[in-house]
Formats: structure tokens, sequence, C-alpha cells
């Protein structure tokens, strides 16, 4: 299975973000697949980055995404405890360098007073606070099946890892792209 662009039909990665009473939470499954075949199940796309005080996961190409990542850290020793500003910089550079540019690949990226979602188009977003108190975010093939789970369940007594966890399991019962071998950082 080959797109236009004779790369191989990759899916993968649902990336959810939690943060209720104080604590944020980023869970990322482990699978990869080339088509309709799983190609490695185990997979780490959740990173802890700026000595442990932020983590960031990923979806899409993953030499892409560590080219992020590595601009990301970057950044944020630039910016020390400036999640946003390393954020913003971080799309501004993505959407006007010519190389960057080419980057597919979206981040997911998290201290512990906000999140963001990171795309190449130049959006840095953080999501509003939800009905029940907290915040969700997800990205990647699962990641409006997580995001709809986590919602629905933000409001119960639940800790935002409780959460995260639960709302991956029901994304892998419903996607194919995703699997229920979990990567969770907390802060």
């Amino acid at each position: 299975m080959q797109n236009s662009n004779s790369f191989p039909d990759w899916h993968g990665t649902t990336i959810l973000a939690v943060r209720k009473n104080g604590q944020t939470v980023i869970a990322g499954d482990g699978q990869v697949s080339m088509g309709p075949t799983v190609v490695k199940g185990n997979a780490r796309k959740v990173r802890r980055l700026a000595g442990g005080k932020v983590v960031a996961g990923f979806a899409g190409a993953t030499a892409d995404a560590f080219t992020l990542i590595e601009r990301l850290e970057a950044k944020l020793e630039q910016y020390p405890d400036q999640l946003a500003r390393a954020c913003v910089d971080l799309a501004k550079d993505w959407r006007t360098d010519r190389y960057l540019r080419r980057l597919e690949a979206m981040l997911l990226v998290a201290d512990a007073t906000a999140i963001y979602t990171v795309t190449g188009v130049g959006d840095v977003l953080e999501p509003g606070e939800s009905a029940g108190g907290g915040s969700v975010a997800a990205i990647g093939s699962g990641g409006n099946y997580a995001l709809a789970a986590a919602k629905a369940l933000i409001d119960q007594d639940l800790s935002a890892e409780d959460i995260a966890r639960k709302a991956m399991a029901i994304a892998a019962e419903i996607c194919v792209y995703t699997n229920g071998n979990l990567t969770v950082e907390s802060l």
C-alpha cells in the first residue's frame, strides 16, 4: 500500500493528554502499522524533556517527530520554564523553515500547568477546560476516540492517569491503529 508520494502507508499512534486536579498525564500507545499490518507493537512515543519538567508525545513519521522533539528541547533550553514560548517559536520555525516544512508529524506537549498541540501549519493549541473540569487533548489515528472517551470520563471521581488509561483502552477497542501497550508519563 503506497500513497501518492511512494512512501509506505504508515498508520498508528494515539497520544492523549489529560490534566485534572493539578496532575498532568500524557499517554501513548505502542502500535505502528504499515497498511493492514502491525509492524511494531511496543513503540515508545512519549518522552520526558527539560530535565523531566515537560512531557511530549508525537504522532506521524518517527524521524520527523524526533527532529521536532530535538528542536523543542533546544527551544526549552533557550526559554527555560516557558513552554508556551518554546512551542510558539518551534511552530514559527516549523512553518517558515524550508526543511522543517516538509516534516510530517504532530506534537502534544505538556508541563505542570498547560497542554499544547503543536502542528506544522503554525498552530499552538491549548485545550479549553472540559465541562467536568480539567482539560484533554489528543492526536494521532485514534486521537478522536481517546479524546471523546476522556471527555466523557473527566467529571468522574478518577485521577488524570486513571482517565488517560481508561480512555486509551477505549480507543484501542475501537481504532485498529491503536493498541493497549501504553507509555504513560505523569507530572
